[in-house]
């Protein structure tokens, strides 16, 4: 028995991975616990356990009386002193209880109790070893879609889901499918730990670069700012710390095997790498690409940037359904409006007294809309160049008309 014993620890330390010692602690709760199923009480009984040979013996404390002992806690003089003539009434004695005097109901208690410290042995070993896991990249194995249109993907010791809100739309996940995912969190709950994955989050394609990328794990090429429209396109601004190293070239690789390489495990996603500059218009512009401007008016105030193209690279900024524009401006922080530059010279010169010269004037100085010569100080507009203390004050006034006529027309 107990040969056949210490052969079950072994193989369930094995295939559980969980230690002997926490077994053998398990082992010891399932005792105690048919021992108060059996006598209503376990509070004067210890378990012994060799690790070794698997012996077993279960002790209980109890006290000598003269007869009529109660059972579980006491042990007539008479039996007492066939152990030890020496015995005396209101000493105590260790007294082995052979494991079959446990009963059949009390043996299942033990059997029940085992049972569930190794299933929550189990699920706190693989509790611990995946959260370690949380924030990075994993591959997983597509399993199939519950009721919820979850995905369920296989890791090897547990499942995790794939929430519909992390699902790249336009993907399709077939069963057997092995897809890099992102790993959001690892929670514990009574039924063992929950893995939630995702295929949208912009730290995928940040954990593929590493992956990809040996200067980005090196720190000598850094991701400065992610912003992605799943399964559609992404921008990721990337800056070299050693000007000797082109971030673009480092990230693109030799034929551009690692950019490709990032691209195959995103699908269909656009990838758009974006040179970083702490000078904000040039990261903007740089944003924008591959639409092409050298002209961009900042207001900082607003964080605001109206950028001014010609016709063909209006239609390049802008990008598919609005989406190159809306991308550049959550990578950057700023709202940014792209303007003909024909367009705002019309606007200004609409105000009386306004000719092209000045109106190119005013735009250079920041003003763009009607509305920025109105809220302007005065010496705001002593600064653009044709502009006097008597001129500023008409200015003022013809583009309040300006904007009145402007509004009624609408």
């Amino acid at each position: 028995m107990n040969k056949e014993f210490t052969e079950i620890l072994g193989q369930v330390e094995k295939e559980k991975g969980i230690p002997r010692e926490k077994l053998l602690a398990n082992l010891q709760e399932a005792l105690m616990s048919a021992h108060k199923k059996k006598f209503g009480f376990s509070h004067n009984v210890r378990v012994t356990i060799d690790p070794d040979s698997g012996e077993t013996k279960v002790i209980s404390l109890r006290e000598i009386v003269e007869n009529a002992p109660r059972p579980g806690l006491e042990i007539s003089l008479e039996e007492a002193k066939k152990i030890n003539p020496k015995y005396k009434i209101g000493e105590k004695v260790d007294i082995e209880i052979p494991l079959k005097e446990f009963g059949h109901i009390a043996t299942q208690v033990a059997k029940q109790v085992i049972t569930q410290r190794i299933r929550e042995e189990e699920r706190e070993f693989i509790y611990q070893d995946l959260k370690p896991r949380e924030r990075t990249v994993v591959t997983g194995e597509v399993r199939h879609k519950d009721y919820q249109n979850n995905f369920l993907i296989d890791f090897g010791k547990i499942e995790a889901t794939l929430p519909v809100k992390e699902q790249v739309k336009n993907e399709k996940y077939r069963q057997s499918d092995r897809v890099k995912l992102y790993v959001v969190e690892v929670k514990k709950t009574s039924k063992g730990p929950f893995v939630i994955v995702s295929r949208t989050h912009p730290e995928l394609i940040r954990k593929l670069f590493e992956l990809e990328v040996p200067e980005i794990l090196e720190g000598i090429v850094e991701i400065k700012g992610i912003v992605r429209e799943p399964g559609v396109r992404a921008k990721v601004a990337i800056y070299s710390n050693n000007e000797k190293v082109d971030p673009l070239g480092a990230c693109v690789g030799m034929k551009g095997v690692r950019i490709q390489a990032i691209a195959r495990e995103l699908g269909l996603e656009k990838i758009d790498l974006v040179r970083w500059s702490d000078d904000i218009g040039t990261y903007i512009l740089n944003a924008l690409s591959p639409a092409k401007s050298k002209e961009i008016l900042l207001d900082k105030e607003h964080k605001r940037a109206t950028i001014l193209l010609e016709d063909e690279q209006l239609k390049l900024a802008i990008g598919k359904q609005g989406q190159n524009v809306r991308l550049a401006s959550r990578l950057t922080g700023w709202q940014i409006d792209l303007r003909k530059r024909e367009e705002i010279v019309q606007n200004l010169t609409s105000i009386s007294g306004v000719g092209e010269t000045m109106a190119r004037n005013l735009m250079e100085s920041g003003f763009r809309r009607i509305e920025d010569i109105i809220r302007a100080s005065d010496e705001d507009l002593l600064k653009v160049k044709g502009i006097g203390e008597s001129k500023a004050v008409k200015l003022r006034l013809a583009a309040r008309e300006a904007l009145k006529t402007a509004k009624t027309k609408k």
